[in-house]
């Protein structure tokens, strides 16, 4: 063999020595990153314990834009609380009653200079309550105050005692719970996602107080899913070329 084509072998065995060496690193930070990934998506973001307050459309609940102490419903309104763990409004759990004024203010007659608020008021679940308390069962009632009263003026009438702090938020409604006010949760939050609310408004679609919520099923994200496949698909390519190189 003349040196020439010895000098070409050597100089592409050393090319491809060099390609390979690189290689070992790249994959290596290429499994760290997945793993980062994986622990992210296994890590369950914090939530907050308390009262939400939701507003009926007739068929659904939406959350309050107003806070109770604030908002002066109309007559023939539905209003919602709602005690669970929530991370923020978009994953506050819903009271389990449909908001149906019907049936809820039906034994209360209208009466001239006073207005009716229908009032779901649902303490949640069990996974939701702080350590060593029971919630109530979920209840309605029909309030029937002056017609410039408010949400919060309207729920003391009927759910007494009521507790605030000194941002008047509130903390307790007919004193549950007993202590605490929004304190953050970490951890599992089995039930704290939002349920539907029955379908129906004459209340036949209640569901059972004591059955808990589903929650989540506690695999990994689309996003995070997606940030593995292209850390994955990038290693993949980096390979291929190397290959091409040699």
């Amino acid at each position: 063999m003349s040196a020439a084509p010895q000098e070409a072998a050597g100089s592409r065995a050393g090319a491809s020595a060099r390609l390979r060496v690189p290689l070992v690193p790249l994959l290596a930070a290429l499994v760290a990153a997945s793993a980062v990934l994986l622990g992210a998506g296994s890590a369950q973001a914090a939530g907050y314990r308390y009262w939400s307050f939701w507003e009926g459309n007739g068929k659904n609940w939406e959350y309050a834009t107003q806070g109770p102490s604030l908002l002066r419903p109309d007559d023939g309104t539905v209003q919602g609380f709602r005690f669970a763990v929530s991370e923020d409004s978009g994953d506050a759990a819903q009271p389990r009653r449909a908001p149906g004024f019907g049936a809820i203010c039906a034994d209360t007659p209208a009466k001239d200079g006073r207005k009716r608020v229908a009032l779901v008021i649902d303490s949640g679940t069990t996974t939701d309550a702080p350590d060593g308390e029971k919630p109530p069962a979920l209840r309605t009632a029909c309030a029937q105050v002056a017609p410039d009263a408010s949400s919060a003026e309207a729920l003391a009438a009927v759910a007494k005692p009521l507790r605030y702090d000194d941002s008047a938020m509130l903390c307790a409604i007919s004193g549950y719970p007993k202590s605490g006010c929004g304190e953050q949760v970490s951890g599992d939050r089995d039930g704290a996602k939002p349920s539907d609310p029955a379908k129906t408004a004459d209340g036949q679609g209640k569901q059972d107080q004591d059955k808990g919520e589903e929650g989540d099923a506690g695999g990994p994200s689309v996003g995070l899913l997606v940030g593995i496949g292209a850390v994955l698909l990038l290693g993949i390519a980096a390979v291929a070329q190397a290959r091409r190189r040699r």
